[in-house]
């Protein structure tokens, strides 16, 4: 067991081997869902507003953005691909195995810096999970756009007044293969996917506990632990979004707009959009990540601590 001593306060790093596996991912799978219900409407916001195309927005900026899906298309407008994006649970498992197993070779290896470990294990993460989402992602991307009435970079050539409201997903699953004529269009973007989400995600764990350190050593000791988590969480979520959100941008629109080439594209957004790529998007994205990293952090400690076996439980504090 490892400890961020400071103030003589111990921040208690759990451990994979201190955890009933069982437990732990039956609740993951509640919590997982749970997360995405409530924070999945900020992510076709996002979406949107990071694909209208310059010079023609429709959406001024976030709420903007949230009045006029409801008012437009109603509240379900919020949820649109929520069900294909949920599938994206099955990513999160093995995110979750791969991040735990990694850190745990680290340590057996003498790598001790959670740091060091959160970099590398968050990368491997991430690398196994977008390999699994990547399908989902595309395809959830493109139901977000749908019935949008301002001018997108979305290729494809569906009329939504045509279509059920059922038949959403199975036409853009058809839509995509035709396109691209085969399996690819659903792995379209997997390298701008990787070169966002693996240092995203390394970026995030090295950072969520150079944050836990520094609240630790300037809050009282008597402070919740995972308050310090949350706030923590908070922090890195916000400093990650801001270091990467150009290269969600162009991951977006490689996905969306059927790009080949990752140089290319950035060129192209480049001459597009200039400086703008740096900050297209970014209020949903902080809003997002400031929201969806205080849950994550706070229900993976909270999983973490009640799976605990049972010799370990007094030794770590709320």
């Amino acid at each position: 067991m490892e400890e961020i001593e400071s103030n003589g306060v111990g921040l208690l790093t759990i451990e994979w081997d201190m955890m009933d596996k069982t437990r732990f991912f039956g609740l993951s799978l509640i919590n997982t869902v749970s997360m995405r219900m409530i924070l999945y409407p900020l992510t076709v916001i996002k979406t949107r507003l990071q694909l209208q195309k310059s010079g023609q927005e429709m959406y001024k900026g976030t709420y903007d953005c949230f009045r006029s899906i409801v008012r437009n298309e109603g509240f379900s407008g919020l949820y649109k691909g929520f069900w294909v994006n949920t599938m994206q649970v099955v990513s999160g498992f093995g995110y979750i195995i791969t991040y735990e197993k990694v850190r745990h070779i680290l340590s057996k290896n003498d790598i001790n810096d959670n740091r060091i470990r959160g970099l590398i294990a968050g990368g491997c993460g991430s690398l196994v999970s977008q390999t699994i989402i990547c399908p989902f992602d595309v395809i959830s991307q493109h139901l977000m756009l749908w019935g949008s009435k301002s001018r997108t970079n979305s290729t494809l050539n569906l009329k939504p007044e045509n279509i059920s409201r059922h038949g959403m997903t199975k036409s853009v699953i058809k839509e995509l293969y035709r396109v691209d004529g085969g399996l690819r269009a659903y792995y379209r973007g997997y390298s701008a996917s990787v070169a966002t989400y693996v240092p995203t995600s390394a970026l995030w764990w090295m950072f969520y506990p150079v944050y836990s350190g520094q609240l630790v050593s300037n809050l009282p000791q008597n402070t919740s632990h995972m308050f310090i988590h949350c706030i923590a969480g908070s922090l890195s979520g916000m400093t990650v979004v801001m270091l990467t959100n150009s290269l969600d941008v162009l991951r977006a629109n490689i996905q969306v707009r059927q790009i080949k080439s990752i140089v290319f594209a950035a060129k192209m957004l480049w001459a597009e959009e200039r400086y703008n790529v740096f900050v297209k998007g970014l209020s949903a994205r902080i809003v997002h990540s400031a929201f969806s990293s205080t849950f994550i952090a706070a229900g993976y400690e909270t999983l973490k601590r009640l799976s605990l076996h049972e010799e370990f439980r007094d030794s770590v504090r709320w």
